[in-house]
């Protein structure tokens, strides 16, 4: 009995041995799995930060449509002079708007109504000469209409409640494009009667409104863009780097080529074959891209309102400022000398104002301070603040920090 158990227990050794290892492989197959994944996550996330810290990373992105615009899209501006009727005695005069009274005459001939009259006997002051300007927009049709600005030519008090004669609009080519006609809008008013014993008033500018939609379009400027094989993006600022990164930006989506530089303030796009007959849709696409606007170091500076505006990339060396101020004020006072009348005699005294002058000098101590160099703006505008000056005379500093040569920026003053 013994035999066949040892039989037994040796026939079935070999198959716990080969489920065994079988169970040992699949936990090996599927450890090798799980760390090929970890593997492959690791390289995926290292990729990732070299791509980041490669990635050239710029700020302050703008769309090129805020930056630019393309050549040959643009508005034309459009003048004509006019005459504004309806005005309660508030027009020109006679004396110093003579042109008004030929203006009248004229268009009064023109309409069949021949004066034969000396212009100075003509007293009305319901009538004033104005320049009427407005803007024609680009791919402008016929029937559209256009906003229209009025303003007084002579000596017209009040535009208030006045109707602009038509007024044909003319381009530099001196070719029609547009007439304006209407009621005109100032925004304000003129009341009170004025003069001896009277008073008026006033509210907003009197001698200048607008026509709102008064201009109507009657000539279109022909602009066929259906024809265009490659366009120019003029940049608003001229820039080279900044004509650089916009070519970059229409490569990087459109393909290698498709933008050239020409120069600071111009890059030339050509059409890609898949926009071809689509100018619209390639330059809504091309507007919309972002691109980082680079500027230079440049200090502004308002003397007269004492503003200082600082760019972003403006930097200081290292120096050492001092900064003091001198102050004179000059004090008079007037005292009367009244000296009593004499005892003997009849002679008095005469009174006499004698002026007291006092001029006093003061100069503020101010200490040497150094200023380290900067990296930011921030530490800047950190180092200005220390000396404790005002904007006044901040203006001073400036000047005297880029004429030594410690301002590493434009100056300009306006």
């Amino acid at each position: 009995m013994k035999k066949p158990t040892s039989k037994s227990r040796s026939l079935s050794s070999p198959r716990r041995n080969t489920s065994a290892s079988r169970r040992n492989r699949a936990i090996e197959q599927q450890g090798a799995h799980v760390l090929a994944k970890l593997l492959l996550r690791y390289r995926l996330i290292t990729f990732l930060l070299v791509a980041c810290l490669a990635w050239p990373t710029f700020g302050h992105a703008a769309r090129i449509k805020d930056v630019a615009m393309i050549e040959g899209v643009r508005e034309n501006q459009l003048i004509g002079y006019g005459l504004v009727v309806g005005l309660d005695r508030t027009g020109d005069q006679v004396i110093g708007g003579q042109f008004t009274i030929q203006a009248m005459m004229s268009m009064l001939n023109k309409m069949g109504i021949n004066l034969v009259i000396n212009p100075i006997q003509l007293l009305t002051r319901n009538i004033a000469s104005v320049m009427v300007t407005a803007k024609l927009p680009p791919f402008a049709k016929p029937g559209m209409t256009l906003d229209a600005v009025v303003s007084s030519m002579a000596n017209a008090k009040s535009l208030q409640g006045g109707t602009l004669l038509l007024t044909p609009l003319k381009a530099p080519n001196q070719q029609v494009y547009a007439v304006a006609q209407g009621p005109i809008s100032i925004g304000g008013f003129l009341g009170g009667t004025g003069g001896a014993g009277g008073s008026t008033v006033v509210k907003n500018h009197q001698a200048a409104g607008m026509v709102p939609g008064g201009a109507i379009v009657e000539k279109e400027v022909a602009v066929n863009i259906e024809n265009w094989d490659s366009i120019n993006i003029m940049l608003r600022q001229a820039d080279f780097t900044t004509a650089l990164r916009v070519s970059e930006a229409i490569d990087g989506i459109f393909g290698p080529g498709t933008a050239v530089p020409v120069n600071s303030g111009q890059i030339r796009s050509a059409i890609p074959a898949s926009f071809q007959g689509k100018i619209v849709q390639y330059v809504a696409t091309l507007e919309a891209l972002d691109v980082s606007v680079d500027v230079p170091a440049k200090v502004v500076v308002n003397e007269r309102t004492g503003t200082v505006v600082l760019g972003e990339h403006v930097r200081l060396s290292t120096c050492a400022i001092s900064h003091g101020n001198l102050s004179i004020s000059v004090k008079s006072t007037l005292n009367v000398s009244q000296p009593p009348a004499p005892v003997i005699g009849s002679t008095g005294g005469q009174t006499v104002v004698t002026p007291d002058v006092q001029t006093e000098v003061k100069e503020e101590q101010s200490r040497l301070m150094v200023v380290d160099e900067t990296v930011t703006l921030g530490e800047v505008v950190r180092a200005l603040n220390a000396v404790g000056v005002t904007p006044r005379d901040l203006v001073a500093i400036l000047s005297a920090l880029k004429a030594a040569g410690a301002l590493q920026a434009s100056l300009e003053i306006i």
